[in-house]
């Protein structure tokens, strides 16, 4: 039986410079972004727990890394965040998780779930706002029209 490859991307905590690169390419291969902050890589493994874990242990002393996730979500639609906490902040967590009767993992999981569910909430209430403030100046006909027309541009980057 042969181990899968696994997508994962790296979110670094600051730009690496071209030496930093080329010393951590020589342990795996890597695809950076444009201004490396965010690394691709491929790692040989049989779950994408364990070739996150190998790939923090083969580079975590080399680079800064922030957050290791897989590139690709599971047949359950979910992708994989691995977070290194700092020792205090873990003893924290372990100690709230178990408060909660979770484990740390679900407990981080959870937190995860309602903060982005609270920033959902907050994005459709934004634009709720500003669709609201829009309509003041002009007619919906108008409004979908030129809603309509921005789609239709394909912007570089989201904007707010």
């Amino acid at each position: 039986m042969t181990m899968p490859h696994h997508a994962l991307e790296i979110v670094l905590t600051r730009p690496l410079g071209p030496a930093e690169v080329r010393d951590a390419a020589r342990v795996l291969p890597l695809a950076a972004n444009h201004n490396t902050t965010r690394l691709m890589t491929l790692v040989h493994a049989k779950t994408p727990h364990r070739a996150a874990r190998r790939l923090r242990h083969r580079l975590g002393a080399r680079l800064p890394i922030d957050v290791i996730t897989t590139h690709y979500p599971d047949t359950d639609h979910k992708v994989l965040l691995n977070v290194a906490f700092p020792p205090a902040a873990h003893a924290v967590l372990k100690t709230e998780a178990r408060r909660a009767h979770q484990s740390p993992e679900r407990f981080v999981e959870l937190a995860l779930h309602r903060a982005l569910a609270q920033h959902a909430d907050q994005e459709t209430d934004r634009l709720d706002r500003a669709v609201r403030e829009l309509l003041t100046h002009t007619t919906p006909a108008h409004l979908l029209s030129a809603v309509g027309y921005a789609l239709t541009r394909l912007p570089e980057r989201p904007t707010r």
